[in-house]
């Protein structure tokens, strides 16, 4: 799936198709669907694509159950039309949560991460309180909650990145507390045998929001793109929200499963800024230097295990700079992928 996506319509549409792989596997699916954060960048994509899976697979007996605050209520109406049932809810509410409803699979999208260096205690209590009520009130769902590849230290470009047997070394409270999240899950699934799946993504794009939507935003207002953050992994969001749902198979009590989510290239900071700076005819100008190493994930087993992403760096790249031509809007949420500190 190569084409251009012209408009939010078109967009929203893709970034909720299921593909062949995921509908045949949403036939075993256990039960209902529960995408508990699902308000967020990610959830609506999420939700809809397990929906549509599910009615692909003729399992229109299954429901799929979006849980959010919803603070903006039209992710609400997007998922109506869908068939999503909406619910809200204050996860943080230990009374909230026990009120929801029962569920074969629990996709947990719940994170702290943009002020927790000033509000750290946000991210110790989001991060690693709430994964234990969840683990708790659904000990027999099969849990797929997403981490990041922050839980990781920087690694030399040529490395390929931070395989999952890698032993974590988090910068920060909140790779810290995303690594306590896991190390919560990871206690449910030895102590109660809650099948768990823990993907660690790192960094998902679309055109609207992501690391290209950033450097693309740097370009347009004529400042000039720092070069320290080296290199990254970037992966297209609709193959993100896949392999979010096709690991509800691979989840496991005892060991969890792990897996880290992300693109198979490589990208240089100041190729991508080139790139994106001929397709939006403006120049690329730079600050820093590039670092020896970066923050960077090996995805080989997930490659291995769903295939390659149906969109390459290249057509991202491509597709980026086409919505901006267009006149479509970008996001007001910067990613702070630059960040080498671990403060968010």
């Amino acid at each position: 799936m190569s084409e251009l996506l012209t408009g939010v319509r078109e967009l929203q549409e893709e970034l909720g198709r299921p593909g062949a792989g995921l509908v045949a596997e949403a036939r075993a699916w256990p039960g209902d669907v529960l995408v508990l954060g699902a308000g967020g960048k990610t959830g609506s994509g999420i939700a809809a694509m397990a929906r549509r899976a599910l009615v692909g697979a003729g399992r229109t007996d299954s429901r799929v159950l979006a849980v959010s605050r919803w603070t903006d209520p039209a992710p609400r109406e997007q998922l109506a039309a869908h068939g999503v049932e909406t619910v809200t809810a204050d996860l943080s509410d230990p009374d909230a949560l026990a009120a929801l409803p029962d569920a074969g699979a629990v996709i947990h999208l719940v994170g702290a991460k943009f002020g927790t260096a000033t509000t750290p205690e946000q991210a110790w209590l989001t991060n690693t309180v709430l994964p234990d009520h969840v683990a708790r009130r659904w000990p027999g769902a099969r849990i797929v909650a997403l981490s990041t590849g922050n839980v990781y230290g920087m690694t030399a470009p040529v490395t390929g990145g931070s395989l999952e047997s890698d032993t974590p070394r988090p910068k920060g409270d909140y790779a810290i507390t995303c690594l306590g999240r896991e190390r919560v899950f990871t206690h449910a699934a030895r102590t109660r045998e809650t099948p768990v799946a823990l993907i660690r993504l790192n960094y998902a794009v679309e055109p609207r929001y992501g690391v290209l939507a950033d450097l693309a935003r740097t370009l347009l207002a004529g400042q000039p793109v720092a070069l320290d953050t080296g290199a990254v992994n970037v992966v297209w969001q609709r193959y993100a929200n896949e392999v979010v749902l096709r690991s509800i198979g691979h989840a496991r009590g005892g060991a969890p499963f792990v897996l880290n989510l992300t693109g198979p290239e490589t990208a240089g900071i100041r190729t991508l800024a080139l790139r994106l700076a001929e397709r939006l005819d403006v120049k690329a100008e730079f600050t820093g230097e590039a670092p020896s190493t970066s923050l960077l994930s090996d995805a080989t087993a997930c490659h291995a295990l769903f295939g390659y992403p149906d969109r390459t760096l290249g057509q991202l790249i491509d597709l980026q700079a086409a919505w901006l031509c267009a006149g479509n809007e970008l996001w007001d949420k910067p990613t702070k992928f630059e960040r080498r500190d671990g403060r968010f």
